[in-house]
This record gives C-alpha cells, structure tokens and sequence, in this order.
C-alpha cells in the first residue's frame, strides 16, 4: 500500500480544515402551544401533594380567646412559621408550620419549646 505523499495529504488536511469551519449544526426553534388551565393544574397538583405526608407543630389547645392571643404571640416569635387556627370539638387548636420531613419539624419543635413547652409534633389526618 502506497503511503499518501506529503502533498496530498497537505491538500486533505487543508479541505477538511476548510469545511468544518463552514459546517454548523442545525438550529432550530420549538413553540409549544398548551391550554394554559394545565399550568394551574400542574400548580394545584403540587400544593395537594405538598401538605398532603406533612407535620406539624400544635402549640395549644384551649378556648378561642386564649388561642388567638397564642397565635398573636406564637407570630410575633416565629414569623417564619405559618400558623392556623383550628376547632376541633370543644377546643380550638393552634397548629404551626409544614414540614415535610419529621427531622425539620423536630429542629423546629427545640427552638418552639423555648416559648411554648407544651409544643408537640403530630401528622394531621386531613385539613
């Protein structure tokens, strides 16, 4: 087999190097038309599951006058911390914050006893 020569190899050293800076890859555009209700169907799906496996925090359970002055004080120690009030027959419950693993809910719980010691954690069975 004859080897190629200097100058032929030259050439195709030179062709190739001259149409691959010329060559691109293909370019293209995608346009996706979907009925918009499927994003605020996607967004509901995600809220329901969301709370659906969460804990929470009980801070009290008493009657409505003294929950609600335990919500306004709970609030004013832990904003960050979503509240609600609940009645349940014949209380009314302070339940605080999602979290969706019972790991943060006990992270949380440490800094909540501090100013409500009797704070437990519990998973509600609905909302």
């Amino acid at each position: 087999m004859k080897l190629l020569s200097k100058r032929n190899l030259f050439f195709i050293t030179l062709f190739i190097f001259a149409f691959s800076t010329i060559c691109d890859a293909q370019q293209g555009h995608v346009s996706i038309n979907q009925d918009p209700r499927i994003d605020e169907l996607v967004k509901l799906r995600k809220e329901l599951e969301d709370k659906s496996d969460r804990y929470r925090i009980q801070i009290f359970s008493g009657d409505r006058t003294r929950a609600e002055d335990k919500r306004l004080k709970f609030k004013s120690y832990f904003s960050q911390y979503s509240t609600k009030l609940v009645y349940e027959t014949p209380n009314y419950k302070i339940w605080a914050g999602y979290f969706r693993t019972r790991l943060e809910a006990d992270r949380a719980l440490i800094k909540v006893k501090r100013k409500f010691p009797n704070a437990f954690i519990f998973k509600p069975l609905k909302e």
